[in-house]
């Protein structure tokens, strides 16, 4: 062994001696022949794992360089990845020595091994590139004996092939990665009979004792089987050499299971096959003086002799090999036209630079025409189109940049920008890099700040190219104003996931969102003054100052609920999964998405990346785990040893190879060895569910929370159970989490959307959190809300001035106020009813009517009575004064979801699960009219203020009007235009409210709509920052509307006038 190998190994024994298992380490030695049985056995009879690790070093250190380079590919193959990379450095040059004869330093076995495999010769003017050359073998040993593809790419002429069949002139490598050994196949541009007369001719090679078939296959998916079971069989651990691939379908013949090293101008080509990838960048030019070496050789000259016209036709030359060994060729056979041919270079004569070579096209012209032909058209266009600049002459970029955008000014202006003119979709994406690249800060700053470029750009391409913009070029923007490039910038990251969708929202809308300082806001305000002039309904937020809005950049990747969302370690990627099915990866800084996975058979529960960011793991319902390439998206591992749905997932923090924890409803957590295929170890203890697991920082814990309310902390090296907390918890503990520390703490989420949170920004706040059971009543200039709170706490707020005051607590299931704000109403879960008298804060009447939860309650216009809902299928009718129930209707056969009152008191209407809306009159036992047709539960209903019309709305986002006097369907206000599986209105349609004149409906749902009720014309949408709203109230004149979202934020609106 040599010394600098022998030496490595000393060195760094006591870290192989402490870690490997020699078990698996000795049975890849003794295949490659470097370690014997009776050496085996003396290793397994010593009594302990360090002693085993001891003596399998020991006999290593006795023997040859071989052993080493098979002690390393083992370590590789095995998963020791960081002890192999300690070796690395000592990897000896096995050379002809040992009475191996020699030629030129390779071997006899070399020779032998390439001739039979067809590898071409050295040429025959040949200067060496050593850094290339030992890339490639690095890569080559990468493979390990495993299926892969190491790729060498570069342009027509830049030595490609010189290089690939250079590196495999290695002895140590042929014999220690290759020895079934190397079959060269030169493919080149083939037609489909081209490519399978090519498998053909391989499989006759590989079989020429016709051991398995006498006859050739007949196809190209024959003779692809044919080759793998060749490969497989008579020729294991073989190198397939495939030179000159142009089509990525050519590739998939080959795709059975070998390790292959090919040579292509096109690195896409192996996208479509499968297995472990690396790849050779070869770069098109030599160094001067590699160059002026390749022409002494051909001409017989030192370097230091060569004429002056040597130098400049390597500087015309680019440094290409093949065009330096056209020239060299044709001035060894005419000596004296050094002069001529770099006449000939200096005035682009190509078509007279030709010699007869082994390159497939004899003159230069030819092998750039061909590359050219050979691109996709809309490519080819592009080429001719960039053809018109000359060669060699420097192009004043900034100039030319000034001069695109001044042909854009002079045939386009933004506003007549359409996406049917032919050069649209290049403007909206490079517009502003021109502008940026011509150092143009004034019509950069007036293209980014302008609410109409927002709008063409995001409707069409969507809104992360603009953020990634905003990033690009912010040393620009800064120039005229931080504030407003910080403004617009926030205003994309946080309406992202709206401006990225259909139909495409108002953006003045959104902008009138924005807080009164910011330069979006200012702008909305502007245009929405001029639009509503011309009828055009905007809204204000009035008491948008009272919300803070931690959120950074918001961003919807899903057709369905998020239910996990994770950072890559370097904080540069946001990995989500949810009930689609799906894994989504996108840009954390501009949410641009960079993969999209149908992960899972079921819903994908959670997602987390590993320390080093290069997978991903997820795990779904259907009780599978799986693992991902986080860069290409390719499946690296499935595993399926839980027995029912596997609830999370977590990496260890630094371990290497990483180990991965998941949780399931089996009540078991495992542990998995990404270099195994089955489970490392099962954790046992929990009895329900495990909810969320987490390794400590150190990797020494994992801890675990459960359904059954206990948290355990578990060894991960035993898998014992170290301790365990029993919270008191009666409902399930969701999360758990270290310090850095190793401090435990625990955190029970909601989640409701994938949401970036900026860590400088949040604090705890101490604003009230109100849930969505509120009522409304609009008192001269007066907005008085009644709310219940996330502490049980009842309140009545002043919508203008922010003032609450507490009234009582109570578990309420529905309230509302008295039109004079005399008296609250409110039910509870179990069917009681209370009534509070305002003026001194006293409960008065006190009844249990129904018998289960009471879902709506509302007084009557004058205040004496009182109506409610339950889920028992009933409305009752209360007097309020005397406390008593004076009407009881069995309404419907499923559940009462809302019901209303007619203003002049002598009508009611009610909805139900049961798909129905009924209208009745107080006075009668029977409904008046049976309103059918809604395909969803008819969740809400509204009358008009002159009770001739009544508005319903079902969970399929429809809303219908109805003749209330006949009970006729009249029209559709909201037709079902489903988009990614969401309705129009965003979800269920929850509440409805008519205009005085009854010419418009205002509805609540995902957000909140406004609509023509004669046309079913949407008016104008309102988006706020959580979803599914419950009520919408409204002020008598339709100007003020209070709402509050499923994040507990209080909406109070005005119509902008």
């Amino acid at each position: 062994m040599d010394a600098k190998a022998r030496n490595c190994l000393l060195q760094h024994r006591e870290a192989l001696e402490k870690d490997i298992k020699t078990s698996y380490i000795m049975d890849h030695m003794i295949s490659d022949g470097v370690l014997t049985v009776s050496e085996e056995e003396k290793v397994k009879n010593q009594p302990t794992k360090h002693q085993r690790a001891a003596m399998l070093i020991k006999l290593i250190l006795k023997k040859d360089n071989y052993s080493y380079i098979s002690f390393y590919n083992a370590l590789l193959h095995e998963g020791y990845k960081d002890l192999a990379a300690l070796l690395h450095s000592g990897i000896p040059e096995i050379s002809s020595s040992s009475g191996k004869d020699s030629d030129g330093g390779i071997t006899s076995y070399v020779r032998t091994v390439l001739c039979e495999g067809g590898v071409p010769q050295r040429p025959v003017v040949f200067v060496t590139r050593k850094k290339l050359v030992n890339a490639i073998q690095q890569k080559l040993f990468k493979l390990n004996g495993d299926p892969g593809w190491v790729t060498i790419y570069g342009m027509a002429g830049c030595g490609k092939s010189v290089l690939a069949a250079e590196a495999v002139r290695d002895h140590s490598l042929l014999e220690g990665c290759f020895p079934g050994g190397v079959h060269w196949v030169s493919v080149g541009k083939q037609d489909k009979s081209g490519l399978l007369m090519k498998l053909q001719n391989l499989c006759s090679r590989l079989d020429q004792d016709e051991s398995f078939s006498q006859r050739l296959p007949l196809n190209i998916e024959e003779a692809k089987d044919r080759l793998r079971i060749l490969m497989l069989r008579k020729h294991p651990r073989s190198l397939l050499i495939l030179d000159d691939i142009w089509d990525s379908w050519v590739l998939k013949a080959f795709d059975n299971q070998c390790q292959i090293l090919l040579t292509t101008r096109d690195k896409s080509v192996t996208d479509s096959v499968m297995g472990p990838k690396y790849v050779v960048s070869v770069e098109s030019g030599l160094g001067k003086e590699k160059g002026l070496e390749i022409l002494s050789l051909f001409v017989n000259m030192k370097k230091a002799d060569l004429p002056e016209q040597a130098h400049s036709i390597i500087k015309e030359c680019k440094g290409s090999p093949l065009v330096v060994s056209l020239i060299g060729a044709l001035l060894r056979d005419f000596p004296n036209r050094w002069e001529y041919y770099l006449r000939q270079l200096q005035n682009k004569q190509f078509k007279r630079i030709r010699k007869s070579s082994s390159y497939d096209y004899e003159a230069l012209d030819e092998a750039m025409s061909i590359s050219v032909e050979m691109l996709r058209e809309d490519i080819k266009d592009y080429y001719t189109d960039l053809s018109i600049l000359q060669k060699d002459v420097k192009v004043p970029t900034k100039d030319l940049h000034k001069k695109m955008i001044t042909q854009f000014q002079r045939y386009y202006q933004l506003h007549t920008l359409s996406p049917d003119q032919e050069d649209c979709m290049y403007w909206y994406n490079f517009l502003a890099y021109h502008m940026a690249s011509a150092n143009m800060h004034k019509e950069l700053c007036a293209l980014m700040f302008s609410l109409d470029w927002i709008k063409a750009k995001t409707e069409l391409v969507g809104p992360a190219h603009l953020i990634h913009e905003f990033v690009e070029y912010r040393h620009i923007l800064d120039e005229k104003d931080c504030a407003v490039c910080e403004n617009f910038q926030e205003f994309l990251s946080l309406n992202g996931h709206l401006l990225g969708r259909q139909p495409f929202p108002n953006i003045v809308q959104l902008g009138l969102c924005e807080p009164e300082t910011s330069e979006v806001y200012q702008q909305a305000k502007l245009r929405a003054k001029q639009e509503v002039d011309n009828g055009m309904l905007y809204l204000e937020w009035i008491n948008k100052k009272t919300i803070k809005n931690l959120s950074r950049l918001v961003v919807r990747p899903h057709t369905d609920a998020v239910y996990h969302a994770c950072f890559s370690e370097d904080g540069q990627r946001i990995a989500s999964c949810g009930a689609d099915k799906t894994l989504q990866v996108f840009k954390a800084e501009t949410g641009e998405k960079l993969l999209e996975i149908k992960a899972h058979e079921d819903e994908v529960l959670c997602c987390a990346f590993s320390t080093d960011d290069k997978f991903i793991a997820t795990c779904s319902v259907d009780k599978k785990v799986k693992i991902w390439n986080s860069v290409t998206g390719e499946l690296v591992h499935t595993y399926d040893e839980h027995a029912e749905q596997v609830n999370c997932c977590h990496f260890t923090n630094k371990s290497h190879p990483p180990l991965l924890a998941t949780g399931s409803s089996d009540f078991f957590l495992k542990l998995w060895d990404l270099n195994q295929k089955e489970c490392r170890n099962t954790m046992f203890g929990h009895t329900n569910s495990v909810n969320h697991c987490r390794f400590s920082p150190d990797d020494e814990l994992l801890a675990s929370c459960s359904a059954d309310g206990t948290l355990k902390l578990f060894d991960i090296y035993t898998s014992g159970l170290l301790a365990e907390i029993h919270t008191g918890h009666h409902s399930t503990i969701q999360y758990c989490d270290f310090s850095p520390q190793n401090h435990l703490a625990l955190v029970a989420l909601s989640q409701y959307c994938v949401e970036v949170w900026e860590t400088k920004k949040v604090c705890k706040s101490s604003a009230i959190v109100l849930k969505q059971d509120v009522d409304v009543v609009f008192q001269e200039n007066e907005v008085m809300v009644l709310a219940v709170d996330n502490i049980k706490h009842l309140l009545l707020i002043n919508g203008k001035t922010g003032q609450v005051d507490y009234l009582t607590e109570a578990q309420v299931s529905c309230c509302c106020l008295s039109p004079h704000l005399q008296y609250v109403a409110f039910g509870d879960e179990d069917g009681a009813i209370q009534i509070l008298e305002l003026l001194n804060n006293r409960v008065f009447q006190s009844r249990i009517g129904h018998k289960k939860a009471v879902r709506h309650i509302q007084f009557t216009a004058d205040g004496k009575t009182l109506i409610s809902s339950s889920d028992d299928s009933s409305i009752q009718v209360w007097n309020i004064i005397t406390g008593r129930m004076e009407k009881d209707f069995v309404c419907h056969q499923g559940t009462v979801l809302s019901c209303d009152v007619s203003s002049d008191a002598t009508k009611f209407s009610s909805t139900s699960a049961d798909k129905t809306a009924k209208i009745w009159n107080f006075e009668l036992p029977s409904p008046l009219h049976e309103l059918k047709g809604h395909n969803g539960c008819v969740r809400c209903s509204a009358f008009s203020v002159d009770s001739s019309l009544l508005a319903t709305g079902d969970d399929n986002g429809e809303i219908r009007i109805w003749n209330v006097s006949n009970g006729e369907l009249l029209h559709s206000c909201a037709p079902i235009s489903v988009e990614e599986g969401a309705a129009t209105h965003g979800g269920w349609v929850t509440d409805l409210y008519f205009s005085p004149h009854s010419k418009m409906l205002v509805s609540a749902g995902g957000h909140l709509k406004w609509w023509n009720v004669e046309t079913g014309e949407s008016l104008q949408t309102f988006y706020t920052n959580g979803t599914n709203l419950k009520k919408i109230h409204v002020s008598p004149d339709f100007k003020t509307y209070v709402t509050v979202d499923n994040l507990g934020i209080l909406y109070i609106l005005q119509i902008l006038e």
